[in-house]
């Protein structure tokens, strides 16, 4: 079996730079260590990530306590958003109900889609019975477990917009996708500071 261990970012400063560096805000650095924390007791093999600031920041603390190097990857990184992109509950409901809809200068789910799962695939067929610890973003995970599982679409989205980190386990036999399981989060709000709910599930697996 492997696993690839999902974790979207932590909040971002929307305020410290473009879409590609994007720090974490000062509850984001913190939140690090819950990530770190979740994979304690977890063999993790192999760390990939985003190339944007706020996955390589999030997964960091985690990598460097199992002894791996991040390996980035630019078919990994988000969505690439236009003008009025993320402006709305309606603009995202637009893009979930045809994925090949994008805003003037932004980027389709089924194209953010087609490039991670590229990405995915490969990281697939070199990690065989591995663990993989992969850092993402909130739409570009979205779509890879849409890939996998197609009832996943805008009401699942709007659920874990305002996770942040949110972690998830996908399992496969081969590239045979087996299931996923939920392991944490922190709540956000999308664009606020106000930590408002932590979970962890009661059923982590090694």
């Amino acid at each position: 079996m492997t696993s690839l261990y999902f974790v979207r970012h932590a909040q971002p400063d929307h305020s410290s730079g473009s879409d590609s560096s994007f720090v974490l805000t000062e509850e984001g650095m913190k939140d690090r260590y819950y990530v770190s924390e979740l994979f304690k007791d977890i063999r993790l093999d192999k760390a990939c990530s985003s190339p944007y600031q706020r996955s390589l920041l999030t997964i960091t603390p985690a990598a460097l306590e199992h002894g791996l190097e991040i390996i980035t990857d630019t078919r990994l990184r988000e969505r690439e958003h236009g003008a009025g992109g993320n402006s709305s509950p309606e603009m995202f409901r637009k893009r979930w109900e045809d994925m090949s809809f994008h805003e003037p200068g932004g980027e389709s789910l089924l194209d953010t889609q087609k490039r991670n799962i590229s990405a995915v695939s490969e990281i697939l067929e070199s990690c065989a019975e591995m663990n993989v610890l992969v850092g993402t973003h909130g739409t570009a995970l979205s779509t890879i477990i849409n890939y996998y599982d197609n009832s996943f679409g805008f009401n699942e989205f709007m659920r874990i917009i305002d996770l942040m980190p949110w972690i998830i386990r996908l399992d496969f036999d081969g590239t045979e996708y087996k299931g996923r399981q939920e392991l944490g989060y922190i709540k956000k709000e999308y664009h606020g500071k106000n930590k408002t709910e932590r979970k962890m599930s009661d059923d982590i697996q090694p």
